[in-house]
């Protein structure tokens, strides 16, 4: 099943009308409806004029394998995978990229000479975002949470040249369980705080990041938490939720004079890296941009 919602449908006039469709991507999740990729993948593709579309798709777990198959039938050049089928999908693929292998999931399939090539974008879109506000090499980057963006961050920082992470999570298996990926598949140092009251950011830190879904709207009033005293200006603190943009995470920092970074940074650029894998030419991120700013207001 096709999902669209009428908020991210593109006004016919954002590209010419097509006939037969060169180049086929998209993406499969569960649910599918308020997917803003969608819109923002499209209006790359129409400012670049390519004669490509991307197709939100409701996949189930039960249907992922043949929605896989089906993609690669139909000659599809590549596809993004959502939740719950990040992990799911690597046993369907022919190869999976190095630092997807680490983080343990994929969110971007591309098909290379008829094989499934699983990439992961999001820490690495995070990471090309971070590089805008300053440079990851010998930071001491703090992460909340470890779920899904917690790994993709924490890994992906680490890669990029972060001397160390620490992970601050209410599990602690899964907070053990990420410091040791970090410490042992990376060439930075990673231990586990437990986050059992206010964190209190260490002096050494240089970047934080929230990797939770605290704060997401409709809760764009929710904070992590945090004692926001022990934010220091001069530190770096980023927030991987798109929407709202500006989470009340960053507007307490930027009070206290910390540099920030939202999380449409890190949605824009996964979407970038997708889209050179997939058509191996350079959308332009601006236009991607103004496109998740009028969905998100």
């Amino acid at each position: 099943m096709v999902a669209r919602t009428k908020d991210y449908q593109l006004e016919a006039d954002m590209a010419p009308a097509r006939g037969f469709v060169s180049l086929l991507t998209g993406s499969f999740s569960t649910p599918a409806t308020d997917n803003p990729t969608v819109a923002m993948v499209e209006a790359a593709y129409a400012a670049m004029g390519l004669d490509a579309r991307y197709v939100n798709c409701d996949v189930p777990p039960s249907g992922l394998a043949d929605a896989v198959r089906g993609a690669l039938a139909m000659g599809w050049a590549g596809f993004n995978c959502s939740l719950p089928h990040k992990v799911a999908v690597i046993d369907l693929l022919d190869e999976v990229a190095a630092s997807a292998r680490i983080i343990g999931a994929v969110n971007c399939v591309v098909v290379r000479d008829g094989r499934l090539v699983g990439e992961n974008t999001d820490g690495q879109g995070f990471v090309e975002s971070l590089h805008t506000v300053v440079d990851p090499a010998g930071a001491h980057v703090v992460v909340f949470g470890a779920g899904g963006a917690g790994r993709a961050v924490a890994v992906e920082s680490a890669l990029a040249g972060a001397s160390s992470v620490t992970v601050v999570n209410r599990d602690p298996v899964r907070g053990r369980e990420l410091a040791a990926i970090v410490a042992d598949q990376t060439p930075a140092t990673a231990t586990y705080t437990p986050w059992t009251a206010a964190y209190a950011v260490p002096d050494e830190a240089t970047v934080v990041v929230n990797a939770t879904s605290v704060g997401l709207a409709p809760h764009g009033d929710a904070l992590i938490d945090v004692d926001l005293a022990s934010l220091r200006p001069g530190v770096v603190v980023a927030d991987v939720i798109p929407n709202p943009p500006r989470t009340r995470l960053l507007r307490e920092a930027e009070a206290r004079g910390c540099p920030t970074l939202d999380g449409l940074g890190m949605l824009v650029n996964q979407g970038v890296l997708g889209i050179r894998l997939w058509t191996g030419q350079e959308p332009d991120p601006a236009v991607m941009r103004r496109t998740l700013a009028g969905i998100f207001g």
